[in-house]
């Protein structure tokens, strides 16, 4: 088992706590958070042993997971990894690319792992299809939350945004031709809505939209290829495939049939995928588990949160053109 350690104790640092300490794969060692009083009220609460220091926690484990605000990502994982400590690094993997750059340089030169938390790749409303997606030409996606003060330090493409386009990049093998984009600051400091266009050198494009200031939630994506639909909704975990097929010589009684105007017919057919119930944030640190212990490249590796945080920071910088 590997030996794990918790940098933050906030809302998603404790989830992740009682996972590891759940999970076969690692043995929890302990947890540190700068915020003393608070920090111990969580050692006091749950059992879990609270280190002095970010350094004591790192000297005693051999994966770290950072779970602490973006801006603090860096110094963390250069700290963990300058010491030869696997990193597992809540999304975005730093708050500007240069970090994200160095990050990944030091994971290479030390040789250790790293993956960043973009666990909507681990929903299972996204597994059940993502290898039915196949060379999409338009995708459009919707994020709507409805408004939390937490997250709200950053953009909302870095706060909800990044999800979708992580997604968008795992699924189209073409690099980012072009991006425009526009965001609205209606509560914070930052865009609270953001809508962004990005166009692929093979023709794909993607309509992203993102809001965490909606009146309900909502969490789909749409992806459209040849002689195929394919829905996720990540927040109801649920997919629907529709294709389409050449129509038979003699179609069913109930057969869904359209012809186009040179005469071809083609028949539409439905299918749901059966969706595995998981834990999302489980499966996404048990497999970077399976990464190390098997020395492969973990699902969300360091150079693909770089390039998620790549186009997230072009699509913000439209923002001000």
């Amino acid at each position: 088992m590997l030996k794990a350690g918790v940098l933050g104790a906030g809302h998603l640092g404790k989830i992740h706590l009682r996972l590891l300490q759940e999970s076969d794969k690692y043995e929890l060692i302990g947890f540190y958070d700068p915020n003393e009083e608070y920090a111990q009220k969580v050692a006091d609460e749950f059992g879990y042993h609270l280190f002095d220091s970010i350094d004591s926690l790192i000297d005693a484990v051999d994966v770290v997971d950072i779970v602490t605000p973006t801006l603090s990502h860096f110094d963390c994982a250069k700290n963990a990894i300058e010491k030869g400590r696997h990193v597992f690094i809540e999304k975005p993997i730093t708050n500007t690319l240069q970090e994200a750059e160095a990050i990944r340089t030091l994971a290479s030169q030390n040789h250790v792992r790293g993956q960043v938390g973009h666990v909507e790749r681990f929903n299972p409303a996204f597994t059940a299809v993502k290898d039915t997606i196949d060379t999409p030409m338009f995708i459009e996606s919707h994020r709507l939350a409805e408004f939390n003060p937490r997250g709200t330090d950053v953009p909302v493409v870095l706060d909800l945004m990044i999800h979708d386009i992580d997604i968008i990049l795992s699924v189209v093998k073409s690099k980012v031709k072009s991006i425009s984009a526009s965001g609205v600051s209606v509560i914070s400091e930052t865009p609270d809505i953001a809508n962004a266009r990005i166009v692929f050198e093979n023709g794909c494009v993607a309509n992203l939209t993102a809001s965490r200031i909606s009146m309900k939630n909502m969490r789909k994506t749409r992806f459209f290829q040849r002689d195929a639909y394919i829905s996720v909704d990540f927040l109801e975990k649920k997919s629907e495939i529709v294709k389409m097929k050449d129509a038979p010589e003699i179609p069913g009684d109930f057969a869904m049939i359209l012809q186009n105007a040179e005469g071809i017919k083609k028949q539409i057919y439905f299918e749901n995928p059966k969706i595995e119930p998981n834990n999302a944030i489980l499966d996404e640190l048990n497999s970077f588990a399976d990464a190390i212990n098997n020395d492969t490249t973990p699902i969300v590796s360091l150079t693909q949160g770089t390039e998620a945080l790549r186009v997230a920071h072009k699509i913000i910088d439209c923002f001000s053109k």
